[in-house]
């Protein structure tokens, strides 16, 4: 397991930590079928993982917009990056189909990432959203 529900913190709007938590699974099924050296299950598994990502910032986004988040500019900016890392890493296993480079993605960028992630911007946004848990 790559990443534990209790090492990302929750956050005061439950629509957001719905998005964390089933991010956290998807997250955490790719990285056993990196550790697997899956190829079929990896090539599967990173659609998920693409559509996961975008539906969850897309989604965040939309409710800052909606609740004219201050911060929303340097919010979605992370996000932005974080969107083009993970679609570089994707043109990076189409041509070489390296599980290793997936994993060390994963373990050491993605996982503390979402962990700062998290704690600084989302739970700001969540304070300012509202619908406190």
């Amino acid at each position: 397991m790559l990443i534990e529900s209790k090492d990302v913190q929750q956050v005061s709007n439950a629509m957001m930590n719905i998005l964390h938590e089933e991010e956290i699974e998807i997250i955490n099924n790719f990285h056993d079928a990196v550790l697997a050296k899956d190829i079929k299950k990896i090539d599967e598994l990173f659609q998920v993982v693409l559509f996961d990502v975008e539906d969850h910032f897309t989604t965040e986004e939309d409710m800052m917009e909606e609740s004219n988040f201050y911060a929303m500019q340097m919010h979605k900016s992370e996000h932005d990056t974080m969107r083009g890392k993970i679609k570089d890493l994707l043109k990076e296993w189409n041509t070489n189909k390296d599980p290793q480079a997936i994993q060390t993605f994963l373990e050491e960028e993605f996982k503390h990432w979402i962990v700062l992630h998290v704690a600084r911007w989302d739970s700001e946004t969540a304070m300012h959203i509202g619908d406190t848990m």
